[in-house]
């Protein structure tokens, strides 16, 4: 069985979700923590095919509102256009004054008949979220609200 990048934590929210993600990168920290977040919303990540295509960008003062801005933005999707996401193409750039996140992301409206939900995601929390780099390593947590 193939080893996730990032691993949920049944102990930090009772009601909700949350897992921890870690790269040497922020596109691998990025990339890693859309996918949990999808797949907290469909059992098989891999049942979600990438026939439609949505850009993001998005500017924040700060690494951390970068992620968190992102993360929800696939939450709106799901629940604006009834999309699920199973592709990201991931790009981040220091500005003079803050940072741009510049993504592709790829998935398809949500088939009952196909995708089998788990969890209906609302929002990503503040509660406990943190983006930070630990040596030469980038590690964030976040707890979803479902």
């Amino acid at each position: 069985m193939r080893r996730l990048p990032y691993r949920y934590l049944e102990d930090v929210a009772i009601a909700d979700a949350a897992f921890e993600v870690s790269g040497h990168t922020l596109k691998e920290v990025f990339t890693d923590s859309a996918k949990a977040v999808s797949n907290i919303m469909v059992d098989d990540l891999e049942s979600v095919a990438k026939v439609t295509e949505r850009e993001v960008k998005i500017r924040s003062d700060s690494l951390e509102y970068l992620l968190f801005d992102f993360l929800q933005k696939l939450v709106y999707y799901k629940d604006a256009e009834r999309l699920l996401f199973s592709g990201f193409e991931i790009n981040i750039f220091p500005g003079p004054n803050d940072y741009v996140l510049e993504a592709r992301i790829f998935g398809e409206e949500i088939d009952s008949e196909k995708h089998r939900l788990s969890a209906d995601v609302k929002a990503v929390t503040m509660h406990k979220f943190k983006l930070e780099k630990r040596g030469d390593t980038w590690i964030g947590m976040v707890v979803l609200d479902t």
